[in-house]
């Protein structure tokens, strides 16, 4: 009787077992096809097929999330916002449903909603690169400009990998007299999305900051003729950046051109690895002086400046020297810009001249 009784149990726990994992290969596969319809656009059928998918697991956290996102993507920001906004109180919420959930509050103008819950947010996940550069398209949206680029910064400080925050960065100095960050953000940006309409953006707004910073000598007149030795520090490296590029002058006397350029940047180069880099280690200048060594740098400096300073002459140059350009698109692919943490140098100085927004 006891082994018929325990047959019995075990059989009954193997079914329910079973059927627990039925459960979730169903709504698996619903949960993929619903991805599929969201995917190609088709938010009404997705939405009916995660609906499907949820009524097998009713408390699933990423089918809500997907299921909210998608009436987001609709445009139903009043069924989103009746899905999204529990979850995040939910042991399980991450960076995404907080993004989420930024973009219905900023779609339904609930702004001050918004500031909060990405206060909170950042709290719980203060390394998220994403989430900085969010809440600042949030700040610069209701017009609050300086606090939108100390997201953008802090964003860069505490997650030197993620690419937005450069991108806004960039195109907020771009709207101060402050080119330096702007050739300094964009280039890098460019190196992390290469091959976007946004690099395009920035690729022209870092061949302006260049004419900006030597066609105003006013911007040099803060340089140092000697940056103090051993002391890390944010004004610090901008002294020194702008008294190793103000030697370079003499070298843009006929206008800023990508050929102009790669001279005055080798120079640089020569210049801060004599002088500084010791004390303000860079990943930037490492990159570069890496594609310096390889034989690569004038070919990397055309693919930064060629397009926006002039397309023809940019295309003429990579058809003469097809192999040498191959042979950087070739060592960027396998070798891309690694920004390092803990080299974090802008001391947040800003003034904003024109929005531009």
């Amino acid at each position: 009787m006891n082994i018929r009784s325990s047959l019995l149990k075990a059989f009954l726990v193997a079914g329910v077992l079973f059927t627990q994992t039925a459960f979730a290969q169903d709504s698996r596969e619903l949960y993929n096809t619903a991805s599929n319809f969201m995917r190609s656009g088709d938010y009404s059928n997705a939405i009916l097929v995660f609906n499907q998918a949820l009524q097998l697991e009713p408390d699933n956290f990423e089918y809500k999330k997907q299921l909210g996102f998608t009436y987001y993507l609709k445009g139903d920001l009043i069924k989103a916002k009746s899905i999204i906004e529990p979850l995040l109180s939910n042991k399980e919420a991450d960076v995404q449903v907080y993004q989420i959930a930024g973009n219905i509050y900023i779609g339904r103008e609930e702004f001050k909603t918004a500031q909060k819950m990405y206060e909170k947010s950042l709290k719980k996940f203060p390394n998220s690169g994403e989430l900085y550069n969010d809440n600042g398209n949030l700040l610069m949206n209701i017009k609050l400009y300086e606090g939108a680029l100390r997201s953008w910064l802090k964003g860069i400080e505490q997650d030197p990998t993620f690419p937005g925050n450069y991108y806004n960065a960039t195109k907020t100095y771009n709207y101060s007299n402050n080119p330096l960050w702007c050739i300094i953000y964009g280039e890098i940006f460019m190196n992390m999305e290469s091959y976007t309409t946004r690099t395009a953006e920035i690729r022209t707004i870092v061949l302006e900051s260049y004419k900006k910073l030597f066609n105003d000598p006013s911007l040099f007149e803060s340089a140092v003729t000697d940056a103090k030795k051993n002391k890390r520090g944010n004004s610090e490296f901008v002294e020194a950046y702008k008294n190793t590029m103000s030697k370079q002058i003499s070298v843009i006397t006929g206008g800023i051109d990508p050929d102009a350029l790669i001279m005055a940047r080798t120079r640089f180069l020569l210049d801060w690895y004599n002088n500084y880099a010791d004390q303000f280690p860079y990943a930037l200048f490492d990159y570069q002086r890496e594609l310096l060594r390889a034989g690569l740098f004038e070919a990397y400096n055309q693919w930064l400046f060629g397009p926006a300073a002039n397309q023809s002459n940019y295309k003429g140059w990579t058809a003469l020297h097809k192999s040498e350009y191959d042979a950087f698109q070739q060592y960027q692919r396998r070798n891309p810009l690694k920004p390092r943490p803990d080299e974090y140098y802008n001391d947040g100085k800003f003034t904003l001249i024109n929005s531009g927004y």
